[in-house]
């Protein structure tokens, strides 16, 4: 297999990374526009925050400062969310 690009994996890294923390901002907008969180899994989200808290632990632990920045955004996203089910949700 060729050597691919550093610049190419820094991309695909970087941009994996603003997908992932990304990908809540429409569930967040949702649950304020609407101050309705219960469509939204208590367990699921409560898994999204324990796996980004894992992740983020393990990036420092490892010093990979890319995977600590990436997943204590998205901790902090998938976070966000969850308060809001806490706050919003009717079945919480």
């Amino acid at each position: 297999m060729p050597e691919i690009s550093p610049l190419i994996v820094n991309g695909v890294g970087v941009a994996a990374a603003v997908t992932s923390v990304s990908s809540f901002a429409p569930q967040i907008v949702k649950i304020i526009k609407e101050k309705d969180a219960s469509s939204v899994s208590l367990k699921t989200y409560a898994l999204t925050v324990t796996t980004f808290t894992l992740w983020s632990a393990y990036g420092v632990m490892s010093g990979a400062w890319p995977v600590t920045l990436a997943n204590t955004c998205a901790l902090g996203m998938s976070a966000t969310v969850l308060a809001l089910k806490w706050r919003y949700g009717r079945d919480a």
